[in-house]
């Protein structure tokens, strides 16, 4: 189970339920490129030896590497490091 749950998030701002997944998902999302993008980077600098070549895994941030996307992102809004931003026009 993630911490801080759904209704942690939603006692301590005005998110709703509904809104937190969606951001949680956005920020994975996010996440999830920015790993892709530094494995990408990490495997075109790999030369094809074994002797000089670091292991790809030590090239790409471990806070992408080693967390879960969704987890990751749920700490980041809990942090502030990650914003919410709903659109509060009424249709």
């Amino acid at each position: 189970m993630l911490h801080p749950t759904a209704q942690e998030l939603s006692e301590n701002n005005k998110w709703n339920r509904y809104e937190i997944a969606l951001a949680a998902a956005k920020g994975a999302r996010i996440i999830t490129n920015e790993y892709v993008r530094q494995h990408d980077a990490a495997e075109k600098q790999l030369t094809g030896s074994k002797d000089t070549d670091k292991p790809l895994n030590t090239m790409i941030d471990k806070e992408f590497r080693d967390v879960k996307a969704v987890e990751l992102a749920v700490e980041w809004m809990e942090s502030g490091k990650f914003e919410v931003f709903i659109n509060d026009e009424e249709s």
